[in-house]
C-alpha cells in the first residue's frame, strides 16, 4: 500500500495527558495495551501507525480531530516545525498574523503566551509519553520483530526530543522508568537532553535494520538523525563534532542504498513515495490521512484563487497564506532568465518581488515547490495533500557532508566539490568548478568563503523543508546584525535581533505545570 492507514481504535489503547500538565508522568490508560497486544499481537501495527502518525496527524478521526487540548488545525507536529523552523527565519513569511503568527513570521516580540510556541513544545511531550509507555509494555509481550519495533520507537522518541533540544534548549527528561511518578520531574539542560539522544541513536543504529518499509524508521534515519544532533553540536552543546558529523552524514551516502532522484520535483510531488532520495518521510494522503498540518499546510497554505490555477496543484483550497521573499528567490539571480529547476519554483505573476507588507498577497513570490499532484503532472485535485514531507532526504546528507569537512578540515576538498555539483547537476543549475567559486559572494553573509556558500546551496535545495532557523543559528546569521533580511525585527527592511531569540520561550503553561522549568533568558 502506498500510504499507513490509521485504525481509528487504537487511540482507546493509548495514554491520554492533559496539556496543561503535560509533565505529569501518571497514565491514564482506557485500554490496557499490554492486554491488547497479549490478545492479537498483530496490533502492533496500527498502534505504530499512530505513533509515526504523531508528527504529522492531529488526532485519529480526521483533521477536525485532536490527541491534545489545542487546536486540530494549527497545532499538528509538522506545522509546528514548518512555522518554527521557517517562518521565524528569512525565506518564508505568512500573512494571516492571527494571534501570535505576526510575531513569528516578524521574529519580534517573542513571549510565552503565544501559542504557536505551546503547539510544539506539546505535541512533544504528547510525543515523547506515548513512545515511553509503549516502550514500558513491549517488554512484557511477545509481538512479531520485536526488537526491531522497540528500536523504531526509541527513534520516534528520540526525534521529537530534538525538536526540544533545537527549539527551547531544555526540559523535562521522561523515559519509560518514570511511567507512575506523579511528582513534577527536574528541568533537564540542553546538554543532558543531547547525551541521552545520542546514547540512545547510538543505541539504536546497532540494532534497527538497514532496510525497512517505506515510512518506516531504518538504520539512515537514525544516522541522519546523529548527523544533525552533531552538526549543530557547538550551537547544542557548546563543543563542535564536526567529525562525527561527517562520518555518519557517509554513513548515509555510503551504506544506506539512497540515490538522488533525478526529478527534482518528485521529491515534492504526490507520487514522492516512489523517490529513490527520500530517508524518512511523514505520510500523507487525502483520504486515509488527512491534516491542516501536514503538507496541505504548505500546498494550500501557498495558492491563492484569485490569481491562480488550484488545480495546477492539485488542490481544490487556496488559504493565500505563504510567500517566499527575496531572501530566497533573490539566491537565484535573474528569474526570467535561470536555468535552475529549483529558482522556477516560484510564482511571479500579479506579484511584487519586494515585500514591502507581508500582510498583502501580492507582496512576495508564493513557492510551489510542494504539489499535490504526480512529477508527470497527473492526478486529480483534492482538499487534502496526498504528498508526503521529506523530513530526511539524501541531499541533506551530501551537504551536511561537505560543511562537515570544510568545518573539520578548514577547506573544501575534491569530494565536497562533487557533492555539491551532484545537487546543482540535478538541478540543472550551472556547475562549480571550485568551492567557493571564483568570484563569489554570498548573498546571505556578504563572504567569499566555502562555508559560505554552503549556506546558499541548503537554502536553494532545502528551504521550506524545516531546516533553515537551525542552519542559520549554526552559521551566526540568526540573531543579531550579520544579516539582515525583510521583515526581520519587525521592520520591513529588516534589524538586529538579540541573541536570546536563539531559543524560543518555555511555554507559560508549562511553566505553570512545573514549578522546576525555568524560562529561558531573556523573556
Amino acid at each position: 500500500m502506498k500510504k499507513i492507514k490509521l485504525t481509528s481504535f487504537i487511540i482507546f489503547a493509548f495514554i491520554t495527558f492533559s496539556c496543561v500538565n503535560e509533565l505529569d508522568t501518571e497514565p491514564k490508560v482506557e485500554l490496557s495495551l499490554q492486554e491488547l497486544l497479549q490478545k492479537d499481537p498483530e496490533a502492533i501495527t496500527g498502534i505504530m501507525s499512530k505513533l509515526y502518525g504523531s508528527f504529522a496527524l492531529s488526532g485519529p478521526n480526521g483533521a477536525g480531530s485532536s490527541d491534545i487540548s489545542d487546536d486540530p488545525g494549527e497545532s499538528p507536529f509538522l506545522r509546528g516545525i514548518l512555522n518554527l523552523q521557517d517562518f521565524t527565519a528569512d525565506a518564508m513569511k505568512n500573512r494571516w498574523g492571527d494571534d501570535g503568527l505576526d510575531q513569528l513570521t516578524t521574529t519580534s516580540q517573542w513571549d510565552s503566551n503565544n501559542k504557536f510556541f505551546r503547539y510544539l513544545y506539546n505535541r512533544v511531550y504528547y510525543t515523547v509519553p506515548q513512545c515511553n509507555n509503549l516502550l514500558a509494555i513491549l517488554n512484557n509481550v511477545d509481538i512479531p520483530n520485536k526488537d526491531q519495533t522497540i528500536s523504531e520507537v526509541r527513534f520516534l522518541r528520540s526525534l521529537a526530543y530534538y525538536y526540544m533540544i533545537d527549539c527551547f534548549g531544555k526540559g523535562v527528561l521522561l523515559t519509560e522508568d518514570d511511567l507512575g511518578t506523579t511528582t513534577p520531574l527536574p528541568q533537564a539542560s540542553r546538554l543532558e537532553l543531547f547525551n541521552f539522544v545520542e546514547s540512545e541513536l547510538l543505541d539504536v543504529e546497532n540494532k534497527i535494520s538497514l532496510t525497512n518499509s517505506y515510512g518506516k524508521a531504518n538504520k539512515s534515519a537514525v544516522r541522519m538523525l546523529l548527523a544533525k544532533l552533531y552538526l549543530n553540536s557547538e550551537v547544542y552543546t557548546g563543543t563542535p563534532r564536526w567529525n562525527d558529523a561527517f562520518i555518519y552524514s557517509e554513513k548515509v551516502i555510503n551504506e544506506g542504498g539512497y540515490s538522488l532522484e533525478s526529478n527534482f520535483r518528485k521529491n515534492f510531488s504526490s507520487d514522492n513515495n516512489t523517490s529513490s532520495e527520500i530517508i524518512y518521510p511523514l505520510i500523507a494522503d487525502a483520504l486515509n490521512s488527512q491534516s491542516f498540518g501536514n503538507t496541505t499546510y504548505i500546498v494550500n497554505g501557498s495558492l491563492n484563487s484569485a490569481n491562480m490555477s488550484l488545480n495546477d496543484y492539485g488542490a481544490l483550497q487556496g488559504w493565500a497564506g505563504h510567500r517566499s521573499s527575496k531572501a530566497w528567490y533573490g539566491l537565484f539571480g535573474d528569474l526570467s532568465s535561470t536555468t535552475d529547476v529549483r529558482g522556477q519554483l516560484f510564482w511571479q505573476t500579479g506579484q511584487t518581488y519586494e515585500m514591502t507588507d507581508y500582510k498583502e498577497w501580492t507582496n512576495g513570490f508564493p513557492s510551489v515547490k510542494f504539489t499535490n499532484l504526480n512529477s508527470d503532472g497527473t492526478g486529480i485535485s483534492t482538499d487534502f495533500s496526498s504528498t508526503d514531507f521529506p523530513l530526511f532526504r539524501l541531499a541533506d546528507a551530501y551537504l551536511m557532508s561537505a560543511e562537515a569537512q570544510i568545518r573539520k578540515d578548514g577547506s573544501a576538498n575534491s569530494q565536497s566539490l562533487g557533492y555539491v555539483n551532484l545537487i546543482r547537476n540535478r538541478a540543472n543549475a550551472t556547475p562549480i568548478t571550485s568551492l567557493p567559486p571564483s568570484g563569489y559572494t554570498s548573498h546571505v553573509l556578504g563572504t567569499s568563503d566555502a562555508l559560505s556558500y554552503i549556506l546558499d546551496e541548503r537554502a536553494r535545495e532545502l528551504n521550506f523543508e524545516g531546516h533553515r532557523r537551525s542552519d542559520l543559528i549554526r552559521f551566526n546569521a540568526f540573531t543579531g546584525s550579520n544579516y539582515i533580511w525583510p521583515w526581520k525585527g519587525g521592520v520591513v527592511d529588516g534589524t538586529s535581533i538579540p541573541n536570546t531569540y536563539k531559543l524560543f520561550p518555555i511555554p507559560a503553561t508549562a511553566l505553570d505545570a512545573n514549578p522546576n522549568l525555568t524560562q529561558n533568558p531573556g523573556y
